[in-house]
Formats: structure tokens, C-alpha cells, sequence
């Protein structure tokens, strides 16, 4: 059985990371489903999703992430995505996410790309 782990941490500008490791598929992804309802539940907005360690992504994998968009959109939000390997970012490619989704060489990238709080 392939491991899948994801972390999420809150920075002093309200954005939340989301650290995923491991492999994302059918049988976890209801694990990211759950992490990122909670994320959303508890206020976060703002949220990167860094792929640094993460090894293989499948459809259904990718499906979690069009489950939160719009809503997170119309709420004023975004989910950034960050420092995806080349295989992870090839899946993504393939079904047209980089025109849904601003996809980051890395987290600190993506993290910037948010506008200040302070206007």
C-alpha cells in the first residue's frame, strides 16, 4: 500500500499550506478531500498546495481540487499550486489544469502571488 501524508500549516498572512507527500489516488484521496474541507472550515481562504513530495497523482487525485475551487473563488479565495515535480505536473498538463489553476515553481512563489492583506 503506497503512503500519502498531508500537513497544513497557517502563516502570519492567513495563507494556508497544504504539504502533501507520497502518492495521491483513489484510496487517499478522501484524505486530502477531508484535510482541505477542515482547512476551509476553519477559515483558510488562502491556500498553497506544495507538491514537493509528492510522487504520483491519478484522476482521481486531481478531482479534490475541482471540488473546492469555485467555492473557495466566490468566497474572495484562491488555491495556488507549487513545486510539482515534472511527472505530478505532467498529469496535471494532460487534463488542462494549468488553465483552471496558477501552478508555482515554488511554495515562497506561490505564497507571494496572493495579494497583501493591507489596501
Amino acid at each position: 500500500m503506497n503512503q500519502f501524508t498531508a500537513l497544513t500549516q497557517q502563516d502570519e498572512r492567513g495563507i494556508c499550506c497544504i504539504d502533501l507527500a507520497g502518492y495521491l489516488d483513489a484510496h487517499t484521496a478522501t484524505e486530502l478531500e477531508s484535510i482541505m474541507s477542515a482547512a476551509i472550515t476553519n477559515g483558510c481562504r488562502r491556500i498553497v498546495v506544495n507538491f514537493a513530495d509528492l510522487e504520483y497523482i491519478s484522476s482521481a487525485g486531481l478531482g479534490v481540487f475541482m471540488v473546492f475551487i469555485e467555492s473557495i473563488r466566490s468566497d474572495g479565495g484562491d488555491i495556488k499550486l507549487a513545486a510539482m515535480k515534472p511527472k505530478v505536473f505532467t498529469v496535471f498538463d494532460l487534463l488542462g489544469f494549468p488553465v483552471l489553476f496558477e501552478i508555482y515553481p515554488t511554495v515562497e512563489e506561490a505564497k507571494q502571488a496572493f495579494p497583501s492583506l493591507e489596501a
